[in-house]
């Protein structure tokens, strides 16, 4: 999600903007974001109807953040000589197609073999999203049309995962998924409105993205975010059945944390934005420290309503600062390759969301879902070691 900000300054656009295809990316964002949370909402509803444990359906995260993990290093050089348009247009395609297998599954395979077409949308996309804002409007308008785009992060994060465990009540949670189809059709049809045609220009190759993370500090960098990454989905995935199992909530309950874990997310980007004003370093190593508390505190004295919800809420405006400081950071670090700096970013989160869920799915199994939360937590709190001792930080 917040990557896209981090690629290179190197727009080639029009004198006038074009509006309406940054509104479609928006659409393209909402429906990819959306899609990618639903399954943490909707977990318990669907390891039950396809007869499988809720560790196993878990697996549906791991499956599409693997898959996210190389398609955003392989698109660039496998679509090198394809139109952006199209390739934008087929990853819409391939969301849409996504969304209908999984409301069809009758098994884990079909589930599955979905959320892997989600993932190659989802790779695609966030990769090739902040060069082709870049191509839309004059670079002096860069940041507002990214600003835009991400209003499709926040909506998907604030209503997706509470409005997707509210409305499967109803309605079951297969019509969610065809309702998710739907929002990548309405998606696709304004992108065929109003994507201009975008040639491929450059010539990506792999070397690049070795060079930049052998350079002082990237390495470094990356396995912190690694960590940080790994131990937020570890905890978002299985949030419902600590909710269902320890806190004791209800549908409405549950979505009504959700909601709050949301607005808190959108205020948590804003957040960032004013802490880095004053400290690069500390914001990157507070968050993480504010999360694994948090984590820690769920599994050792959760089972209070207020209490859970207000430490979900809390873990909610931490991590929202969280994608906001490390595409800072990028740009800071890595100014002349911020773009291929950018592809290690999105890889490195995409393999922490499988790592996390994996993970998490295998503890979940065996020790249950507080142990899943002490791991969160423990992650966490190496991942701010990191950064104090390893991560090397330039002021603005």
């Amino acid at each position: 999600m917040t990557d896209a900000t981090i690629a290179a300054p190197q727009s080639e656009a029009d004198a006038r903007p074009a509006w309406g295809a940054v509104i479609s990316m928006t659409f393209g964002v909402f429906g990819l974001v959306g899609a990618e949370f639903l399954p943490a909402s909707l977990l318990t509803p669907m390891a039950a109807d396809l007869r499988i444990s809720e560790g196993m359906a878990g697996q549906a995260v791991t499956a599409t953040a693997a898959v996210a993990l190389a398609t955003s290093l392989l698109v660039t050089v496998v679509t090198r000589r394809i139109d952006r348009r199209l390739v934008l247009l087929g990853l819409s395609v391939l969301l849409i197609f996504s969304n209908l297998l999984v409301a069809m599954a009758s098994n884990l395979a079909m589930l599955l073999a979905g959320r892997v077409l989600l993932g190659m949308a989802l790779g695609g996309f966030w990769t090739l999203s902040a060069a082709t804002m870049m191509r839309l409007v004059p670079e002096a308008y860069v940041p507002k049309a990214l600003s835009v785009m991400f209003l499709g992060v926040s909506a998907a994060t604030v209503f997706a995962a509470p409005v997707g465990s509210y409305v499967g009540d109803i309605v079951g949670w297969r019509n969610v998924f065809l309702g998710a189809a739907v929002l990548g059709a309405l998606a696709l049809v304004v992108q065929l409105a109003t994507l201009p045609s975008l040639p491929p220009r450059g010539h990506s190759r792999f070397g690049t993205l070795f060079e930049v993370l052998m350079r002082p500090g990237v390495g470094f960098a990356m396995f912190a975010i690694l960590l940080v990454f790994t131990g937020h989905f570890a905890f978002f995935t299985y949030i419902r059945p600590f909710l269902e199992t320890v806190t004791g909530l209800g549908v409405e309950g549950f979505s009504a944390v959700l909601l709050g874990f949301g607005i808190a997310t959108f205020f948590g980007n804003y957040l960032g934005a004013v802490l880095l004003e004053r400290s690069m370093r500390f914001t990157l190593t507070i968050m993480p420290v504010v999360m694994g508390a948090l984590a820690l505190s769920l599994a050792l004295f959760g089972g209070s309503l207020a209490g859970d919800a207000a430490m979900v809420a809390l873990w909610g405006l931490a991590f929202g600062a969280v994608p906001v400081a490390w595409s800072t950071w990028i740009t800071r670090a890595v100014p002349d390759e911020a773009e291929s700096a950018g592809g290690l970013f999105v890889a490195a989160i995409n393999f922490a969301i499988a790592t996390g869920a994996a993970a998490g799915g295998a503890l979940f199994d065996t020790t249950g879902v507080t142990s899943v939360f002490v791991a969160s937590g423990a992650v966490l709190l190496l991942a701010a070691l990191t950064i104090v001792s390893a991560v090397r930080t330039r002021p603005a």
